[in-house]
């Protein structure tokens, strides 16, 4: 249907639209307009040569897509990039991250998550979910930045750099919830850090947090088989059925990893709901396992992709974390169908805002829905020919094919070029930042 002559702020033209709506098929030679925040329409481009626009952007023959959506981050872990490898989990965590975050301070983060947005927005991201510490840093550094962001203060039995003592991180959750509450771009979140450090109250109070406020709620979850036997050994249960006992799955609930779940488990987190962060790349560098996710989406369950923080990945590019999560499932499974790529492309779109509660916002490229939409350049050698536009864009491209972003509206890339902040100067202050902690 032609769309009534009309006036866009921005119109992304002459590409390849892939809205990533159920069954839609492209649409060649394919714009986006946009009003304000919001997408206005979706048509061939030759349907627009009535409307007035204050600025057109050509995509080139290239994609044009929703923004994708990393569902699980510690952006400003960019600090500790490269610090620790080769590690296990454990000693990754306790011996090496642990002491280097007690030295964090709220301009730290701040920094390290403003040069993560920058990495996540020259590599297609237009929103992540951060769980870390001073997060109100990086809730600014995503305002800053101009991208979209769930975010929330990790949760933990013993005291906080960001806050203390549990009482004061409670305390602390509340007051960014009220903070934020009316944000455009930042949404806040409830995130205790996993089962095996909370205690079960601290997991219920979080639990009834996030539900009062109606906000996500993020965990870490049976990331290890390791934690799995801590818990079972502590709690005389595995740490899916443990939160099913305390009352805290829930359809809010984002698992992170879920890597050593069993048939029960994937059962309840069915039932109950529960979205689950699928990170590969850090699961496989922490050699923790591969998350049962063909069983998760056979039996209903939403999962997104997610890159985990920049010390366990080491980057933050979904294009990457695509390609490793449709390869990785076909070689577990002996089973080239499993994971195709249009499904972990949903998983990076659709899925993603699903999986943070945010489905009737972002995801997908259709009128009304907030304006968040990158445009990926096909005119290169490893992108030639194109005969499937999903495939080439799992398979075959990566964060550096982006060309355009936007979030809400608002250009925050073009032409590889951010807008929104002086790339150059982020990295020589997280330099600094890394110099400090070298020595010690």
């Amino acid at each position: 249907m032609t769309p009534a002559p009309s006036h866009a702020d921005l119109l992304v033209t002459g590409g390849i639209v892939l809205t990533m709506l159920p069954d839609a098929e492209p649409i060649f030679e394919g714009a986006v307009a946009v009003v304000g925040d919001r997408i206005a329409a979706v048509d061939r481009s030759d349907r627009f040569s009535d409307w007035t626009v204050d600025r057109t952007i050509d995509a080139r023959g290239g994609i044009i897509l929703p923004g994708l959506v990393n569902v699980h981050t510690h952006a400003a872990m960019t600090c500790f990039r490269g610090l620790a490898d080769d590690l296990p989990l454990m000693t990754w965590l306790n011996e090496h991250i642990f002491p280097a975050e007690a030295k964090l301070t709220p301009e730290k983060v701040y920094d390290g998550a403003l040069l993560a947005c920058a990495e996540m927005i020259l590599s297609g991201a237009t929103c992540f979910c951060d769980m870390y510490l001073f997060e109100g840093a990086v809730a600014h550094a995503a305002r800053d930045a101009g991208m979209r962001a769930v975010v929330g203060e990790v949760l933990y039995d013993f005291p906080s750099p960001g806050y203390g003592d549990i009482e004061k991180g409670f305390a602390h959750t509340e007051d960014l919830i009220r903070l934020w509450k009316d944000d455009p771009l930042v949404t806040i979140a409830v995130e205790p850090h996993s089962p095996y450090l909370c205690s079960p109250d601290l997991l219920g109070r979080a639990a009834k947090i996030a539900r009062t406020h109606r906000v996500p709620h993020v965990i870490h979850l049976s990331e290890t088989r390791a934690e799995v036997e801590q818990i079972q050994e502590r709690y005389g249960r595995r740490p899916v059925e443990h939160l099913a006992e305390l009352g805290v799955l829930g359809p809010e609930l984002l698992a992170c990893h879920c890597v050593a779940l069993s048939e029960s488990d994937i059962d309840l987190l069915r039932r109950h709901e529960v979205k689950v962060a699928h990170c590969p790349e850090s699961n496989m560098k922490l050699a923790s396992g591969i998350a049962p996710v063909p069983d998760l989406l056979k039996a209903g369950v939403c999962v997104g992709l997610g890159t985990d923080g920049c010390s366990s990945n080491n980057d933050l590019d979904l294009f990457s974390e695509m390609d490793t999560a449709a390869k990785l499932h076909k070689v577990a499974t002996l089973d080239p169908t499993v994971l195709d790529a249009h499904t972990v492309l949903r998983m990076c779109t659709a899925e993603g805002a699903r999986a943070l509660g945010m489905g009737d916002i972002i995801g997908v490229l259709a009128p009304g829905m907030r304006a968040d939409l990158i445009v990926v350049d096909t005119d290169k050698p490893h992108m030639t020919p194109l005969h499937n536009p999903e495939s080439q864009l799992v398979y075959s491209a990566g964060g550096g094919d982006v060309a355009t972003s936007v979030v809400n509206g608002r250009v925050v890339m073009a032409d590889r070029e951010l807008t929104t902040m002086d790339v150059e100067a982020v990295m020589n202050r997280v330099h600094s930042i890394a110099e400090e902690i070298r020595r010690g």
